[in-house]
């Protein structure tokens, strides 16, 4: 089905990457899976395996080997969505967050690599094919970018607070372009990555007194991309149950 629009999406190996994957298959889109982990036929979405692109995002050198590689499996020369869903937040051995006292400049690195830098490295390389799509970037923030969570250490928020700001940047650039940029920023989701006491939060700081799905988030990433948001440009949507009021 060469007439099929393209997604490139990274951060593809589980919870809202997975549901991502699944929504827009489902609506007939082929999907370009990026992740530093190589897929495996647990992943539950067809055409997978030939669709997936295995990048270390924390690797410059790598992600424009990879970008080389996303080019390579365009069909048509062009991508209609570029989803930047992936982004790590390291934690103490015990699985605390790490504050700015705790974390060492190695790891800042390694967190803004993935969370931010990799982010504009794609765009850049990629602007070529996604004016050709007109397409929509979807940047995937935090509710920790705004305020300090308990769970989200201060490399992870920080890094997701500038991943706001250059989407901002990438709303005014490539506008022009017919490029439009916006954010999302999830709140407590039900997915593996979930920490102890997230109950607490439910209970006491969500007024829906539940967690999202990952479904949810996905049918909004769906709508940005979609005719229905062709006016939204450098928006950002709390997908949090109202935490953030």
């Amino acid at each position: 089905m060469p007439d099929r629009k393209t997604l490139v999406l990274t951060g593809a190996s589980r919870g809202i990457g997975h549901a991502t994957v699944k929504h827009f298959t489902a609506a007939g889109w082929r999907v370009l899976s990026v992740s530093r982990d190589p897929w495996t036929p647990e992943c539950p979405w067809a055409e997978g395996g030939e669709n997936h692109i295995q990048i270390d995002l924390a690797n410059m050198a790598d992600v424009e080997r990879g970008i080389g590689e996303i080019r390579a499996r365009l069909t048509r020369g062009r991508i209609e969505a570029l989803v930047n869903n992936a982004g790590i937040s390291p934690k103490k051995s015990s699985g605390q967050r790490l504050g700015v006292l705790d974390t060492e400049y190695e790891t800042w690195l390694n967190v803004f690599s993935v969370n931010l830098f990799s982010v504009a490295a794609l765009a850049r390389s990629l602007f070529a094919e996604l004016r050709a799509g007109a397409a929509t970037i979807v940047n995937v923030t935090s509710i920790a970018s705004s305020r300090v969570h308990p769970f989200a250490g201060a490399a992870y928020a920080t890094s997701k607070a500038a991943l706001a700001a250059l989407t901002r940047e990438l709303a005014r650039e490539f506008g022009p372009h017919g490029i439009r940029a916006n954010t999302i920023a999830p709140g407590e989701i039900d997915t593996p990555i979930l920490s102890p006491g997230t109950d607490e939060i439910v209970r006491e700081q969500i007024p829906m007194h539940r967690l999202g799905r990952p479904e949810e988030v996905a049918s909004i990433i769906y709508f940005l991309c979609t005719g229905g948001a062709s006016y939204i440009n450098g928006a950002e949507i709390y997908i949090d149950g109202g935490q953030h009021v």
